[in-house]
């Protein structure tokens, strides 16, 4: 999911909690007490590292995680290991998924 996507729900959900808090508010408070939403303060997404980087350019270059664990000189769990976490980072479905969002951040070329 992108930002523009997490933006679209969070507008939409505090488009519904306005319309929530304003049928609660014409209810008998006694009955419930509506907790107010607090928007997050900062924005959850991380950059991928370096060598996360470096992992989604050999993706982009066809590369299978052996492939890219004898280039960079890791193992292929560790090389796994960057690509969940790209995929978290980038907030990404799949391997290509990952490709096309760095594409478009021009985190890769």
């Amino acid at each position: 999911m992108d930002a523009a996507q997490r933006n679209e729900i969070l507008t939409r959900y505090r488009e519904h909690s306005a319309r929530f808090e304003s049928v609660a508010a014409r209810r008998d408070a006694s009955v419930a007490e509506v907790i107010p939403f607090q928007p997050p303060l900062q924005e959850l997404e991380q950059e991928p590292t370096a060598r996360e980087i470096e992992v989604l350019q050999l993706i982009s270059d066809g590369l299978v995680n052996r492939e890219i664990g004898v280039r960079l000189f890791l193992s292929e769990e560790t090389v796994k290991s960057h690509v969940r976490h790209l995929l978290a980072k980038l907030q990404a479905r799949s391997r290509a998924h990952a490709v096309a969002v760095g594409f478009r951040r021009s985190l890769i070329n």
